[in-house]
This record gives C-alpha cells, structure tokens and sequence, in this order.
C-alpha cells in the first residue's frame, strides 16, 4: 500500500533562503540607519548655513548702523557759524520721534555754542561702536528681561539700536584766541523705518 503522502514530513526551507533572507533585513537596518544619518547630517548643515548666515547678516546691518550714525555726528561736530542752517536742517531732515518733534530744543545748545563763539570749526569721528546691554538677573535667577521698546517708536521703526559716538572738533575763534578743542560724548539710537537708518535719540554723555 501506497505511503500517505500526508505522513510525508514538509519540505524544511533550505540554508539559502534562509541565508538569503537574512542578509536582506540586516542590508534594510543598514540602510535605515544610514539613511536617518544622512538626513540629520544633511538638517545639521543647513542649520549651521542658516545661523552663519543670520549671523554674516547681522554683522553687516550693524556696520550700516555704525556708518549712519557717524555721518550723522559729523555733520553735527562740524557745524560753524557759515554753515549753521544748512547742517542744522540736514540734521532734522535725518531724525525721526520725539528727537524729530523736539529737534529745536535738543540741538539748541549745540547752536548757542557755535552762535557764541563765532568760530570755525573742524571736527571727526574717532570711534562708533554699538551698546550692548548686559541686564541683572531676576529674583529667580533668570536673567532680567531687556526694557521694552519705545511705543512711539516701535508704530514706525522694525528695529532701534543705541550707538556710543565719540569724536574731536577743533574751533578757532574770530577773535584770534588759541583753538578750543572739545571732545563730544554722544550717544545715538539709531531707527529702521523702511529700510532708512534715521537718528530717533541724541544725548550727551558727561
């Protein structure tokens, strides 16, 4: 009597297949793994590009900043008894807020000084450099919050930064006394609206 084929035992799979099946799935993790590097590598560049170049971009606005503000200074320490008016409106014309609004009374001083003294003035820029403020820690211990904005400004201007100018002018009186030389002190903010640097805050530095 025939065998049952039932009673046949199953074909077992064969060593290749197996084989053969197990190379396959260590290749898939392999190439998982490569894959999820490569993208991180690949996310991890763009984000270093992104920050050098946020960072090449701040640098270059903060050098518009600085020039903006050391024109501005030297038409101010500049300014003689010829050219008085024409400076004083090239300074207005630059100036924006409350130093706009109360442009006469800030830089009256400035031309009582030249008014009084008769003189010819010649004077520079010797330094601009943005102030940088560090603010106390909290209570907490968290580091302070920075001071708000100036709401006058902040419906204008994107963005406002304070410059330190320090420059030299040398007068020389009609009189034919010795030059007088001054030192000025000044600090400046200087505001972006629309894309033009205008000057929002002249003060004295004592």
């Amino acid at each position: 009597m025939p065998d049952d084929p039932s009673d046949e035992p199953a074909d077992e799979p064969s060593d290749e297949v197996e084989q053969s099946g197990g190379t396959f799935s260590a290749f898939g993790v392999a190439s998982m793994a490569l894959g999820a590097v490569a993208v991180a590598a690949v996310l991890l560049a763009a984000m270093i590009w992104s920050g050098h170049r946020d960072e090449v971009d701040e640098r270059r606005y903060q050098t518009q900043v600085l020039q903006a503000a050391a024109e501005w200074a030297s038409v101010l320490v500049n300014m003689n008894k010829d050219n008085v008016a024409a400076n004083m409106a090239r300074l207005h014309e630059n100036t924006i807020g409350e130093l706009n609004a109360d442009f006469d009374s800030a830089v009256q001083p400035y031309r009582q000084l030249v008014q009084t003294l008769q003189s010819r003035t010649t004077g520079q820029v010797d330094s601009v450099s943005i102030e940088t403020l560090h603010h106390a820690t909290g209570p907490d211990g968290a580091p302070a919050p920075p001071p708000p904005p100036n709401p006058q400004l902040s419906a204008f201007a994107s963005r406002t930064d304070t410059v330190l100018v320090v420059a030299t002018s040398i007068s020389e009186n009609a009189a034919g006394e010795e030059p007088r030389t001054v030192r000025w002190t000044l600090r400046l903010d200087v505001s972006d609206v629309d894309g033009k640097l205008m000057i929002s805050r002249l003060e004295p530095i004592r």
